[in-house]
């Protein structure tokens, strides 16, 4: 009788513990209903489209505002670029300091959280090119940090003048490299370290509650990203947020995403497990004439990202998705040649695991 009350009460403690286990197990997977994930949208090119007169149409062909078609579709969540001087160029100008202050002011009349991307440049800023402002061309390394400081301050101070505390800021675009070469290279990572505090820093000093985050491409790639932030922890780097590029598409070979959205899974987990820092992808984009293949990689993307462990994965946005080939000739846009938005952006809302 002894023995049989033992194993009926190891049987019961056993069940108990595997009850408890799966529920713990479940806790850091977020709901579906989720309102809190970041379902976002790169929208820089918005101004000089509706400049230059393109028409935005919803879904049954009758014109809006781009930014109404967005939310319709999901979006809670915009992200803006800012470039020092910028020249007047329609597909790589704008995007001044004015120019994202008042688009950042239509995304919130939308309801809608923004990230600043700061290029520290007065063009694209990306790992095949890291330049200067021109006017910071000349400075020595003293003079650079504090250009950095004073203009990032002062972009923050517009935008809060304005009623916008961004919820999270990106200190340089896509730097696997570094940024403001040669100076700023990874080379050279005491310096770069200087750098990016100095970008903390300002931010923090106009509003502390935004999250800086730090921004790599090729998410898939552990390795690259290993090496990146074990050099920016071992030389004290401040930030919040670890942010990715996700683009199978620009990846050798454009192998579909089928291949390595495992491998953006992983290193995923393994940011946040190994830094305690939350993640998210901060660019997507797929080719704009395979809609159900991008709307596929898209949902597999968001759910790569509400898994990942301890509701670290903040969120996923695209990149342009309203920057139509027949007006920007660029691959990667959401949108059709009709102006309406193609089927990948019901990804956003979808629901998804």
């Amino acid at each position: 009788m002894r023995k049989k009350t033992a194993i009926f009460l190891f049987a019961a403690l056993f069940a108990a513990h595997i009850s408890s286990s799966c529920k713990k197990a479940t806790v850091a997977v977020r709901s579906v209903n989720d309102t809190s994930f970041v379902k976002g949208a790169d929208i820089s090119w918005l101004p000089q489209m509706e400049a230059t007169g393109y028409k935005f149409y919803n879904r049954n062909g009758v014109e809006e505002d781009c930014f109404k078609i967005l939310k319709d579709h999901g979006i809670n969540a915009i992200r803006l670029r800012t470039w020092v001087n910028p020249s007047d160029d329609k597909i790589s100008g704008h995007c001044s300091a004015p120019e994202t202050v008042a688009m950042a002011v239509r995304a919130r009349q939308n309801g809608m959280k923004v990230m600043l991307d700061f290029h520290y440049s007065d063009s694209w800023a990306d790992p095949g090119q890291q330049r200067k402002p021109l006017a910071w061309a000349n400075l020595d390394f003293a003079g650079l940090k504090k250009a950095l400081y004073d203009y990032t301050f002062d972009v923050m101070t517009q935008m809060k003048n304005a009623g916008i505390m961004p919820a999270w800021v990106q200190v340089g675009n896509e730097i696997p490299g570094g940024m403001l070469l040669p100076e700023g290279s990874t080379g050279n990572w005491p310096q770069l370290a200087q750098l990016l505090n100095a970008g903390y820093e300002a931010i923090k000093a106009v509003s502390p509650a935004s999250k800086v985050v730090l921004h790599v491409d090729q998410g898939n790639n552990n390795q690259r990203f290993r090496l990146w932030f074990d050099n920016a922890v071992k030389n004290n780097v401040k930030f919040d947020v670890i942010g990715m590029s996700y683009y199978p598409w620009w990846l050798q070979g454009k192998p579909d995403y089928t291949l390595s959205i495992d491998d953006l899974g992983n290193n995923l987990n393994d940011m946040a497990s190994r830094y305690g820092k939350e993640v998210m992808v901060v660019e997507v984009g797929g080719e704009d004439v395979q809609e159900q293949n991008t709307y596929d990689m898209l949902v597999a993307v968001i759910n790569k990202v509400k898994a990942v462990q301890g509701n670290k994965g903040l969120g996923v946005m695209y990149w342009e998705p309203e920057g139509a080939k027949s007006w920007s000739r660029y691959s990667l846009s959401a949108w059709g040649d009709d102006g309406r938005p193609t089927k990948a952006m019901d990804a956003f809302s979808t629901k998804t695991n």
